[in-house]
Formats: structure tokens, sequence, C-alpha cells
């Protein structure tokens, strides 16, 4: 059975103030229809009412000495007992529901969708709100550690910014509408709750367009014109994980890595950001490897190789090859020649410093070198070519976007490079052919497969999937490999 809707008299919202004609806008928009459809019931008081001298007063200077003037606290007790008394007696203590009291002060906790969407679960459950809008230098504090401690209400401080306002009007009407529009029925489509900017999701929203279509030469994003529900969600949705990557990271912060799709990491990691782990995301940031990264890259070059080779390979070769290939030595020679090596690494926020993955680009010596191997030369024509020699992240971190991030970063790269005068035509990589997930990675980047290749580690030949993808003739950008 339907429980039945609340009426106003059940939801309900006083503010106190002595500018009560400042909360009038609250007669406006969705809060005033609200109203006016019997969804809310919201009365503003005069605090002034409650005064007992002939000039009102509500304020006395602040004991002990000091600047400003500070609101009187039997002022406000006598307006607060009046006011929770309405509709029938003060709760007693300990009588669930006690009404709530709201008192906006810069000293207060932030208010936040989440402690909006708390609050307007609380009214739509029957618990009265009442704010105390302050003035001056705030108000007398035993107000709100009487009423807490008498069990009377629930007292909450709250701010809407680390700023400084004359008084609580402004912030009342913002929790006012912030709150209220969350009750069932206020807003016409409850979807857009879901796909707002601070919503569920816990994300910006991106942006928005309407028509025209073309206005003054900017051109409505075709996605959203092409009518396919699918791709445009996940170009909303990529759009806002952009948006909060480079506006609020403090939400990112506390994003749970859990509910994110491949698409959203992908997204994410090319702004920065992978699950790292102990259910958060981290922070990282891709650059050119500098000579100082020698070591660093050896260590994690050491750590990573031995994953990728296929079962069967020979400890001993395998730390040959390393050894051969990836020592610091080796590595401090590729990060002193950089025209011969594009080095692209990943490196982690303080909170889990280091480096998190790289990549080793071999470029050829001359326009028109062939690739050492003679397999690799017959595979594809396209010269100058260059070497996705290595691409490797650290262990955990498969899957996160990272990889890709790195990839996309030394694509970036070779893209700006020439040899000779001329731009590079096409990069290759070998991948073992056994490793379907690896094969899958770098086709969703553009590779295509175009032959096999042997390679080894140790003296145990090892038959690789030869892939290629492909760059544009002008080099600023890349085309199909097919």
């Amino acid at each position: 059975m339907t429980p039945a809707r609340r009426t106003s008299a059940d939801v309900r919202i006083d503010v106190l103030s002595i500018f009560p004609d400042y909360l009038a806008p609250l007669d406006l928009s969705l809060v005033g229809r609200a109203r006016r459809d019997g969804l809310l019931r919201l009365e503003v008081h005069d605090l002034r009412d409650w005064a007992t001298d002939r000039h009102r007063t509500v304020d006395d200077t602040p004991v002990g000495g000091g600047a400003g003037m500070v609101m009187r606290a039997d002022v406000w007790g006598a307006a607060l007992d009046a006011v929770l008394a309405t509709d029938g007696p003060t709760p007693s203590p300990g009588e669930p529901p006690r009404p709530i009291l709201l008192v906006p002060t810069p000293a207060g906790a932030p208010l936040t969708q989440s402690r909006a969407q708390d609050l307007a679960d609380e009214l739509g459950a029957g618990t009265r709100l009442v704010i105390a809008c302050g003035r001056y230098e705030g108000i007398d504090s035993r107000v709100a550690e009487h009423y807490a401690a008498a069990g009377l209400a629930r007292v909450q401080e709250y701010s809407i910014g680390d700023y400084v306002l004359g008084g609580g009007e402004v912030a009342a009407l913002v929790l006012v509408e912030a709150v209220a529009r969350l009750l069932p029925g206020v807003v016409g489509n409850p979807e857009s709750l879901v796909e707002e900017s601070h919503g569920s999701a816990g994300l910006l929203e991106g942006p928005v367009y309407t028509r025209p279509l073309d206005w003054r030469g900017l051109i409505v994003p075709e996605v959203l014109r092409s009518g396919h529900h699918g791709r445009i969600a996940r170009w909303r949705r990529d759009r806002g994980l952009e948006r909060t990557a480079a506006r609020r990271p403090d939400l990112l912060d506390r994003l749970d890595p859990g509910s994110l799709d491949r698409a959203d990491k992908a997204t994410l990691a090319s702004c920065g950001w992978v699950d790292g782990g102990e259910g958060r995301l981290t922070r990282f940031e891709v650059r050119d490897a500098v000579p100082d990264d020698a070591a660093a890259l050896a260590a994690l070059a050491g750590a990573t190789f031995p994953l990728a080779c296929p079962p069967g390979v020979p400890v001993a070769d395998v730390a040959a090859f390393v050894a051969a290939h990836l020592s610091p030595e080796r590595w401090a020679g590729y990060l002193a020649d950089p025209v011969g090596y594009v080095v692209v690494v990943a490196e982690a926020a303080a909170r889990r410093p280091g480096l998190l993955g790289y990549v080793l680009v071999v470029l050829p010596s001359t326009a028109d070198a062939e690739p050492v191997a003679a397999d690799v030369a017959a595979a594809f024509a396209q010269r100058p070519a260059a070497e996705l020699s290595k691409c490797y992240v650290v262990p955990g971190l498969q899957g996160t976007g990272l990889a890709g991030a790195l990839l996309e970063a030394a694509h970036d790269r070779i893209a700006a490079r020439t040899v000779e005068g001329h731009a590079l035509a096409a990069v290759w990589l070998g991948t073992n052919r056994g490793n379907r997930r690896a094969q899958r990675f770098y086709r969703r980047h553009g590779y295509t497969a175009v032959g096999r290749r042997t390679f080894r580690v140790g003296d145990a030949p090892q038959e690789d999937l030869l892939m290629v993808r492909r760059m544009s003739p002008s080099g600023g950008g890349l085309v199909d490999a097919g």
C-alpha cells in the first residue's frame, strides 16, 4: 500500500530574521509554487516581534569587549520558544522527531548536496526545520547551547562558503531552495535531479546546449544531434568527469572507484586520475622522463617486464634481458639521447609517490631507416617508422586507464617529431601473440595487426603479433590504420 503523501502541515520550514522582507524571493519560482501547491509550509518571522523595549532592540555589546554587536539570547529564546510551540507543544527531550535548528555562520560545516538531501529526507519525514538568521557578530552562543543541551532541537551550524556576509538571510535562501527542490513533486522531472551537478553521481554536470544549433559560429557537438542515446549519455558522462577533474578535484577524491566503468576510468586517466587502491582515486602526472629518473625507471622496468613474458621463459633469461636492456646504465643512455628515444612516465601524487608507469619509443636514425628485423621491415611500407618498445604500468594499475593515458601522451610526442625533416609515418610494436589482453588494448588505441615477428628473450624464440598505428601524412594526427 502506497503511503499517503504528506501535506504542507507536515513539511514545514520556519525562518527567523530581523529583515523578513529579505526572504520575499521564497514566493517565487519552485519554492513559491511548492508553497502554493501545498507541498511545503514556509513561515517567515520577524525576530523584533519578541523584543521587549520600545526600540525593538535585539542586540547588545559583546561581554569582554570587542568590535560590533551580538544578538541577545533572551530575544532569541523567546522567539524560538514561541515558534517551536506553534501547532503543538514544544517537543519533550528525546521524543523524535525533534526539530532541527539551523544556524548560518561562517564557522559552520559546509552545506553540500548530500547534506541538503539529508535535510530534505528529514523534512519529508515530518521533521521541522527552523533557520535562525543572525546578524552583526552573530547570535549569543548560549542559544544554540541551550536548545541542544535541553533536547529541544538538533542544532546544526552551516556555511555556504568561505566568506563573510552581512547576515544569515542569504544563506537561509540558499538552504531553503537547495532542500525544497529535493522534496517529492517540487521539480517536474525527477531525472534532472540525478543528472545535475553534485547529484547522486557526485560529479559536476557537463556543458548543456539548446537551439539554434549554430550560434555565432559555435556549433552544438555532433553527438548531441545524433539521436543516439547511448553515445549522448557517454558524451555527457565524459564531459562531467573532465569538468570535475578540472574544477573540483576534491570531489574526485571522494568518489568511489567501484562506481566507475572502464570508459569512466579511461576518461579520468586522461585527466590524471586512476584507481590507486584503498577505495580512492589517485592523482598522477604524465611527463617526459629526465636523467634523474634512470634508477626509478630501471626498478620499474625490472618489476614489470617479467610479468609480460610468456610462461616457460627461463627466469635467468628474463633477468639477463633486463640487465642488458633495462639497467640503470641503459636507461641513462636512453635519457641522454632525446633524438633517438622518447620516454614518457606517469608519476604519482604525494599520497603514493613514485613512478607508476612508462613508455619507451625508439626513433629511426634516418628518414628511410628500416627496422632492424627483416620480418618487421617487410610487414609495412610506411617510413620513417618509430618502434613502441615498452609500455608498462605497475601491477595493480592495469585496467585503470593509466596505460592508455601514457600511450596517448607518447603518441602526441611522436606526432610532433620529424626525422631529417620528415614527419613520422607510423609507429609499430610487437606483443606476444598469446597476450590477447594486450592486443585488445592496442587495438583500442588505433593499432592494427599486420603480421608476425620473432622476438627472443634468451635463446628461446617467441612469436609476437606485429601491430602498426599509421600517422597522418602531415604528422599532425593519426588516421585509421586499416
